[in-house]
């Protein structure tokens, strides 16, 4: 039984269809690849020795940034350096504020315990900073 030329043309239109198909994945493919390679997100988050570019993830989802930590605990960079106590208390607040349990949402109290984390290295990464500085000073 033949199909006639109605179905000639949608045979000719399937293989047309998959052979651009055929050429264009390995190109898209080919060009992603380069885009990661030339963005290097992941080599770049794994390398790296700055705790605070540590973060990116392999989908190039950046981590908080330093200001951005400093707003969700409402603090400023002066309150931490005069009293490092202060991201613990501010963290104490928002976490419970924002617990489940009393109607708050866990998207707040992971950003809070992000920004606190995050505040919690940098202050680590500059007292250490400062130790080193120190040790230098002592041995001139």
């Amino acid at each position: 039984m033949a199909l006639g030329p109605l179905g000639r043309i949608i045979a000719q239109s399937v293989v047309a269809g998959i052979a651009i198909i055929a050429r264009t994945l390995p190109a898209a493919y080919a060009a992603a690849l380069e885009n990661a390679r030339k963005s290097g997100t992941a080599n770049e988050a794994s390398s790296s020795t700055d705790p605070l570019k540590k973060g990116a993830s392999f989908l190039g989802k950046a981590r908080m940034s330093k200001d951005e930590a400093y707003m969700v605990l409402n603090l400023t960079e002066e309150e931490v350096s005069k009293d490092v106590s202060a991201i613990q208390r501010q963290y104490d607040r928002y976490f419970a504020a924002n617990a489940v349990e009393n109607g708050g949402s866990f998207y707040v109290q992971s950003k809070v315990y992000r920004a606190k984390e995050l505040l919690d290295e940098y202050v680590n990464e500059t007292k250490g900073q400062q130790n080193v500085g120190a040790d230098e000073s002592k041995k001139e």
